[in-house]
């Protein structure tokens, strides 16, 4: 069992910055996979960034590459995304997500936060 908290979303200007975190609890945190996700209301959950148990390797949806950067520190149980040059159109509830397997892939997450606001003015 983990258990996922979000923190770190607000308001922000357009071109402006946030770093999320997702804290877990439990003692084999490095053992899983952590995504973040975002979704906003009358849209599909969308697919923001992964990273493996080790750290080693990250994948980010299209929309993300480049100014979005997901990291962990598993001394911590913290996942970190840190996004960039925000857009207005990355308002949303962005979800962290664990996956019992130290690789990813973009479904098949078995535990979810509650989830943090993003909301990115024009």
């Amino acid at each position: 069992q983990v258990h996922l908290v979000e923190s770190g979303g607000g308001l922000v200007q357009a071109g402006g910055s946030l770093r999320l975190s997702c804290e877990a609890s439990g003692r084999t945190f490095s053992s899983y996979c952590i995504g973040w996700f975002r979704q906003t209301p009358g849209k599909e959950r969308e697919f923001v960034a992964a990273i493996t148990g080790s750290g080693s390797g990250t994948d980010y949806g299209d929309s993300m590459e480049g100014r979005f950067t997901i990291s962990r520190d598993n001394a911590k149980n913290t996942v970190y995304l840190q996004t960039n040059s925000l857009k207005p159109e990355d308002t949303a509830v962005y979800y962290c997500a664990a996956r019992p397997r130290a690789f990813c892939t973009r479904n098949a997450y078995t535990y979810w936060g509650q989830g943090t606001q993003v909301t990115v003015s024009s």
